[in-house]
């Protein structure tokens, strides 16, 4: 018995990708703005929110591979 790819856990394992890239560059350029002004009255606020960012890019990165993974090869058949 072959198995077949689930196209709509697939579809959104690849959204979920796009958002974890989105993250991955999002979370760099907010903790690069943290550290350049460090003076500033944000400098906490926006450094917590890049440390989050980047902390959400890990997780969802290993979710949505998780996702295309159950996608490819799914549940196994009850015997």
């Amino acid at each position: 018995m072959q198995r077949r790819t689930d196209k709509e856990l697939m579809m959104k394992g690849i959204k979920y990708m796009g958002i974890t890239f989105t993250l991955m560059f999002a979370a760099p350029f907010a903790l690069y703005q943290a550290f350049k002004n460090e003076g500033h009255p944000f400098f906490w606020p926006v450094l917590i929110v890049g440390f989050a960012l980047a902390i959400g890019a890990i997780a969802m990165c290993f979710y949505s591979i998780k996702i295309i993974i159950d996608s490819l090869f799914g549940q196994k058949p009850k015997s």
